[in-house]
């Protein structure tokens, strides 16, 4: 890792677990990068009302929802074992969480695909966080594939830790990975309140994303070709690489 890799920080802003996972593969791809943690949202797991009906599966597009049907299962509330999920690392979660998960390799509209395709022949259950972006239950109903949505998280914004808004209020540049619109927003907002005076970099998951992206503070953006965490990586590094050569 060159010295200049040394002056930049790599602020993870995801749920703690995620960030932890997520900051093991950075320093696999990239090397001697510095790291720091600072969620910008903590979940807060609900047990919602699911009607009594013999879904043929279950529809995760994170994590967390997955940490809520363990929760809901708990409370002695019948799940399908069957899981779409939306991703890898959501099928991966769903898998030993004990589900047969099937993976869409992607995004929702990948997700969505899939689903269609496989045609199942029971309803579905969509267990979603409060803010989910999307409107996968409309889209499937509207293609004849019964869904029921119910909410069982939601996300609460957390301020900066003191060492992310120390490493904000420096001048050496900050890349920031960012993999959904909210977190966007709440991380724009959260760099105006502290008047952030860091560079940021922010490597973003999806088109959609960077156009959320309209502050000063935010002086490059790299979005990923592809909406999963390996092509994040590649976008961080292409920000470094990009950072070193100016």
């Amino acid at each position: 890792m060159s010295k200049q890799y040394r002056d930049v920080t790599i602020l993870l802003t995801r749920p703690a677990a995620q960030s932890f996972s997520f900051a093991q593969e950075v320093i696999r791809a990239i090397g001697d990068v510095s790291v720091v943690i600072s969620p910008l949202m903590a979940p807060n797991y609900l047990i919602p009302q699911i009607p009594s009906v013999d879904f043929a599966a279950v529809i995760f597009v994170s994590v967390a929802a997955i940490e809520a049907a363990k929760r809901i299962a708990s409370a002695e509330v019948r799940l399908p074992q069957l899981a779409y999920c939306v991703g890898d690392r959501t099928a991966e979660a769903a898998r030993l969480a004990g589900f047969q998960s099937i993976s869409a390799g992607g995004d929702a509209r990948d997700l969505l695909a899939m689903i269609v395709a496989q045609k199942p022949t029971g309803p579905l259950l969509f267990l979603r966080g409060r803010d989910s972006s999307g409107d996968i239950e409309g889209v499937l109903n509207s293609a004849k594939i019964e869904t029921i949505s119910a909410v069982c998280y939601e996300q609460i914004p957390q301020p900066f830790t003191d060492k992310a808004a120390k490493i904000l209020h420096e001048m050496q540049p900050v890349i920031v990975p960012l993999f959904s619109g909210r977190s966007a927003v709440i991380f724009q907002t959260q760099l105006l309140d502290i008047a952030a005076t860091a560079p940021v970099w922010a490597a973003t998951l999806s088109p959609a994303i960077t156009l959320v992206l309209n502050i000063k503070t935010i002086v490059r953006t790299q979005t990923a070709d592809h909406p999963d965490g390996a092509s994040m990586i590649v976008a961080m590094k292409a920000l470094l690489m990009l950072g070193t050569a100016t």
